[in-house]
């Protein structure tokens, strides 16, 4: 089984040269946005300084991905982990997100097909009702999926999917011999969607952090030292290049 290749860069060693893009892209580019706290204390500034500067980032490179002719992007926002901050930080964010739902428009002109997974029974009403209402209104768009991962943990999408397996099975619908790998895939958060081909994590840290741990089986991983709100477009085109760089043998020769 070969093993998936890491690559870490030093920030201190990045220049702002221009990075052409490679002529072959990915289906599925995953984000694991990490790095905001530690870039405001670098500043000087508070943490949610810090979130709300990684959130216009998260626009930016959003709109490039469709631009550049990605078909899907993820971007992991708050994990079922997040919880766990202190309140008035997850109170920032979750008011952030508000922010970034009700200036959405902009994506469904782009005819970008918007997509929220994760558990959002927790969340705010206002939240889950705008995100149905994007939803519904661009399920036909075909430009770029946009999948936004909200109050989500890998594991418990596995949980999630398991539940309602066995919901099927209970149901006299499905026979449990009859359960493959692709039965998992169809009902996760993610059903229909492709899997993961890379995923990058800015912030100098080295793990998925229960993102996507079901459909990044077989993705390229990009890590590197460059905080989030300071992965900009081209640091993204550095990525891409490395992935073309790559041979993918999903466990052949």
């Amino acid at each position: 089984m070969a093993l998936p290749f890491f690559t870490k860069k030093n920030s201190q060693t990045q220049t702002d040269s221009a990075i052409a893009l490679p002529e072959v892209l990915p289906q599925h580019v995953g984000f694991i946005m990490d790095g905001n706290g530690r870039w405001a204390n670098k500043c000087g500034m508070p943490r949610k300084f810090g979130h709300k500067e990684g959130a216009k980032n998260f626009k930016d490179l959003s709109l490039y991905c469709r631009d550049i002719g990605l078909r899907n992007a993820s971007f992991y926002v708050f994990s079922t982990e997040n919880w766990k901050r202190p309140q008035d930080e997850v109170d920032a964010i979750m008011d952030l997100f508000w922010d970034y739902l009700c200036e959405a428009d902009q994506y469904l002109e782009r005819r970008v097909r918007m997509v929220f997974v994760g558990d959002r029974s927790r969340l705010q009403d206002r939240l889950q009702k705008r995100m149905q209402e994007l939803e519904e209104d661009s399920k036909d768009f075909e430009k770029m999926n946009l999948i936004l991962a909200i109050n989500y943990g890998g594991r418990d999408e596995i949980r999630h999917a398991t539940q309602c397996i066995a919901q099927q099975v209970q149901a006299g619908k499905l026979d449990p011999s009859a359960i493959t790998e692709q039965t998992i895939s169809d009902n996760l958060y993610t059903a229909g969607l492709p899997d993961v081909d890379l995923l990058i994590r800015p912030s100098g840290e080295l793990r998925l952090s229960n993102y996507l741990i079901w459909q990044c089986a077989y993705a390229e991983y990009y890590f590197t030292d460059v905080l989030w709100p300071d992965f900009n477009r081209n640091e993204l085109n550095k990525a891409l290049v490395d992935y073309a760089q790559r041979g993918r043998r999903f466990g052949g020769i």
